[in-house]
């Protein structure tokens, strides 16, 4: 009985210091854990800013698209009507060659007056158009670079949320 309470005196201490170890090594990986779920919380909340921004940027950039389409259809129409213009004002200036009778002459040259000016008048359009729609260019490009680094962010994150994730099982 001696001998076995020497022994239990003895070990005491060995049991102390290996239980002082384990509580010290429990400890420490709690710390790791509570440090890892404090970036991976920070990551997190990085990346729903960036997705947000992404959605609201989306947004914009499709505004832009319509915008520069509706500015290119406009430019289109423009251009059409201008044809249309200078086809019909050859026709009159063929009529007013041939044209015999001086009222249909006097017709003739007015109506040829009037298409003469529209034509002017689209013309004019289609110049303001064209600025329009290089705006309108210049922004959807500003708005797509807005867009792709958005993007690139969230890429970066990805990789970020990627490398913590891989981190606890490279501990062990």
């Amino acid at each position: 009985m001696d001998r076995i309470l020497i022994l239990l005196l003895l070990c005491a201490p060995a049991f102390s210091q290996t239980d002082t170890q384990l509580t010290q090594a429990l400890l420490n990986e709690i710390r790791g854990l509570r440090q890892d779920l404090q970036t991976t919380a920070i990551t997190i909340q990085r990346v729903q800013i960036v997705m947000y921004r992404l959605q609201a940027q989306s947004t914009l950039m499709s505004r832009a698209a319509q915008r520069l389409d509706e500015a290119r259809n406009r430019c289109t129409s423009a251009q059409s009507e201008q044809r249309m213009f200078t086809t019909q004002i050859q026709q009159l200036e063929e009529h007013l060659r041939s044209a015999q009778d001086p009222m249909d002459r006097k017709s003739t040259e007015d109506r040829l007056r009037n298409f003469k000016s529209n034509l002017e008048n689209m013309a004019n359009e289609e110049t303001q158009c064209r600025a329009r729609e290089a705006d309108a260019d210049a922004q959807f490009r500003a708005e797509r670079a807005r867009m792709t680094e958005l993007e690139d962010q969230l890429d970066k994150l990805d990789k970020a949320l990627a490398s913590i994730g891989s981190t606890p099982a490279q501990r062990q």
